[in-house]
């Protein structure tokens, strides 16, 4: 890196400080991983983004826009997912409802 590069302006716990919020991002959306597991996660994530960035303003932007993608992402999969559990609680309603109908009272077959 000569030094003109952005890199040698960036200061180390500024990138330390960018794993952490990655981490952060990462544990809502892998709750069951270790935090050895997200640590090495996020220092790759940043690692790649660092190096293909090719100035501070588009190394924050691309790690933003990863970071927003990985939200919007997980929100679109929880509100299928309750989509799913309402149409899959409210069919059992339903079968339940049909069953109690057609079956007659004791007594009276």
């Amino acid at each position: 890196m000569d030094a003109g590069d952005w890199r040698c302006q960036l200061q180390v716990d500024s990138r330390q400080r960018i794993v952490i919020k990655i981490m952060d991002t990462l544990k809502r959306h892998i709750p069951y991983s270790s935090e050895d597991e997200l640590k090495k996660i996020a220092v790759r994530f940043e690692e790649k983004i660092y190096v293909a960035a090719t100035s501070q303003s588009d190394y924050l932007r691309k790690i933003s826009l990863k970071m927003l993608t990985m939200d919007t992402k997980s929100q679109n999969t929880m509100a299928n997912s309750l989509q799913s559990n309402y149409a899959g609680s409210s069919g059992i309603q339903l079968l339940s409802e049909n069953i109690q109908n057609n079956i007659p009272p004791a007594g009276f077959a």
